[in-house]
């Protein structure tokens, strides 16, 4: 569990070509089934603290047990630290995330830019109130971005829980 940013409930990658990433976690590795968001945008989207457009999506989401698996493609060239990542030449565990209730977001948010952590990019859930951030906490070797998303006390947390329920059920 990380002090400042909370307990970690996922673990995400940023992949090129999703399909041929979801044949290897669900048949190679037997994790899932997933569950797709097509056409994901961001609303109210910053990168790198100014505003900027927001990028298009597709989400890949499973469970492996009590962990969730976030499978990420971005389909534009708008600033994102998925692009990033890919620019630099790298693909796959992009970062880890942490779900957070409003008020330990809002905690979590004055502790981050008080010890000097901004944001990588940070935005909502399209159509809700859930608010998310990358933290740009990878700059050390082997270092990862870790999300915070205030999703604890959202409808979408119920989500979150009947597709893991889907894993713990799946033949």
């Amino acid at each position: 569990m990380s002090r400042l940013f909370g307990e970690m409930r996922q673990i995400a990658f940023v992949v090129r070509d999703l399909n041929q990433a979801l044949r290897y976690w669900t048949e190679t590795l037997g994790v899932g089934p997933f569950f797709l968001m097509r056409d994901f945008i961001p609303a109210d989207y910053r990168y790198r603290g100014e505003p900027a457009p927001a990028p298009r999506l597709t989400l890949a989401l499973g469970f492996s047990g009590e962990f969730q698996v976030e499978l990420i493609q971005q389909h534009d060239d708008h600033p994102s630290a998925y692009r990033d990542f890919l620019l630099a030449g790298r693909e796959g565990c992009q970062h880890v995330s942490s779900w957070v209730t409003r008020a330990e977001y809002d905690q979590t948010m004055a502790e981050a830019r008080a010890r000097g952590v901004l944001p990588a990019h940070e935005g909502v859930v399209p159509g809700g109130t859930i608010r998310f951030v990358y933290f740009a906490t990878d700059s050390a070797p082997g270092g990862l971005l870790y999300e915070m998303a205030d999703l604890k006390e959202t409808p979408f947390y119920d989500t979150m829980m009947r597709i893991r329920e889907a894993a713990h059920t799946r033949d």
